[in-house]
């Protein structure tokens, strides 16, 4: 069963066609980082804009490469990221979607982008002989699901890739957007969680030479808060109120330093709550998902928990870390095959 799956949440424009939920036949990914690099984040009219303009040729790319000439006789359905994300880039790639559907008759399919996030520990690359070949079956539910992204810190109670329950959620800067402004103050660029781990490993960075505030909120709470970690970061580089200097003061050592001590720092808050978790909600695995995945310390960091609790731990591989058309076209696969199947008048939801 081959699905074409569609995603535009935010500043990637991706199409990929995925068979029989695992198998990624294509997987087109246009990045949009050279455009928003100037700015130091993501505008949202921009990216709206990039996706109209790129988007026809993302799909066509995305067809051929998985030898799809007839879409209307060979695909089984059109998959789309409608939630949450820019609503302006949401329309975008639901319009299409919709329009695709319509055109070759075919079923559309509804995704949450973030709950695609955790689908990404199945996707098989057959390209890669060497990628891992997890069966679907092979996660053992109920698991527990942690998504990190720029936008996004959520925990989730997951007892199928379909039936899943958010139990926790970030209060005010997702993780991700921590690290970019981490680096923006660190005076990296941009996009920063690439150049946070980068200048942690290559820097020689000492995750313990800095003893940043790891906020946790409550006692039981499973919900996170990186402004606070994020304002310490500025004050230990800026000095006092963030004014008196800034990242040029600091040796390249002192840099390195504020990196790793930062990104353990994160990484402590993150296993905290899976560990918070664990203790009060039955899981026979740990998944991650979503950019920040990607991060070394906190794959370490959540693979090093896995063996403390006796957990297998999922993450994806780097290549579908980030935002992808075929985690949504993967989990479209599940829900079509539960009967979840959306009309034509579906709506774009910009947060939930």
């Amino acid at each position: 069963m081959l699905i074409l799956g569609l995603e535009t949440t935010c500043d990637e424009t991706s199409a990929a066609v995925v068979q029989d939920g695992r198998d990624v036949l294509s997987n087109v990914v246009a990045s949009q980082i050279g455009l928003h690099a100037k700015f130091g984040g993501v505008v949202p009219e921009v990216a709206a804009r990039a996706h109209l303009e790129s988007l026809n040729l993302i799909v066509d790319e995305a067809l051929q490469r998985a030898h799809i000439t007839r879409p209307a006789h060979q695909l089984a359905a059109v998959a789309v990221a409608n939630c949450p994300g820019l609503i302006g880039c949401l329309l975008v790639g639901t319009a299409a979607a919709k329009a695709f559907a319509f055109a070759w008759q075919k079923p559309l399919i509804a995704v949450n982008h973030v709950q695609a996030h955790l689908y990404s520990v199945v996707l098989q690359d057959p390209s890669t002989p060497s990628f891992p070949h997890f069966l679907i079956s092979s996660v053992p539910f109920p698991a527990l699901g942690l998504v990190i992204s720029g936008g996004h810190s959520s925990l989730y109670h997951v007892h199928s890739f379909h039936n899943l329950r958010r139990i926790g959620q970030t209060q005010d800067d997702a993780v991700g957007e921590a690290f970019d402004k981490v680096a923006a103050i660190l005076q990296l660029g941009y996009p920063g969680g690439p150049l946070i781990d980068q200048l942690a490993k290559g820097g020689g960075g000492n995750p313990l030479a800095i003893k940043f505030p790891a906020g946790h909120l409550e006692k039981d709470s499973l919900n996170f808060s990186f402004s606070g970690l994020k304002t310490a970061v500025l004050y230990h580089v800026n000095g006092k109120q963030g004014r008196q200097r800034d990242a040029s003061a600091l040796t390249a050592q002192q840099k390195a330093d504020v990196a790793a001590s930062f990104q353990k720092t994160a990484a402590d808050m993150l296993i905290e709550k899976l560990r918070r978790a664990a203790a009060r909600f039955p899981a026979r695995a740990l998944l991650i998902g979503g950019g920040v995945s990607a991060n070394s310390a906190i794959r370490a960091a959540v693979t090093a928990l896995g063996a403390e609790l006796h957990l297998p731990v999922f993450i994806p591989p780097i290549q579908f870390c980030t935002d992808n058309g075929a985690m949504i076209a993967g989990i479209a696969y599940e829900l079509l095959l539960s009967g979840q199947i959306a009309d034509l008048n579906l709506e774009t939801i910009a947060t939930i």
